[in-house]
């Protein structure tokens, strides 16, 4: 789905059900902002390496498990060595834009 445009993507995931892992947080916020229900949002922060992302997203993976993540949004950010994940509403923005 590269290349879609921000918005054609989110009419892909409400269309299709998909859950989006991204490192777009402040766009796709406001996006999943105006769904009534969406499916889920995983966001990476800082935009990192391929490696360093795909360790990130194991550890965030691991924190889901079998969960059901509709209207959640999860964040996993690296500071220095260590992640930190924080786990969210974005109707009620449990996160801030920045």
């Amino acid at each position: 789905m590269n290349g879609l445009k921000d918005h054609e993507l989110m009419l892909r995931i409400r269309d299709e059900n998909f859950t989006l892992i991204n490192n777009n947080a402040i766009d796709f916020r406001r996006l999943f902002r105006k769904e009534q229900i969406y499916p889920g949002l995983v966001v990476i922060v800082p935009s990192v390496v391929p490696a360093i992302q795909r360790v990130l997203l194991e550890t965030v993976l691991d924190y889901i498990g079998d969960r059901d993540l509709v209207n959640r949004a999860i964040e996993i950010k690296l500071t220095g060595d260590t992640s930190d994940i924080e786990e969210y509403e974005i109707s009620s923005m449990g996160a801030t834009d920045g």
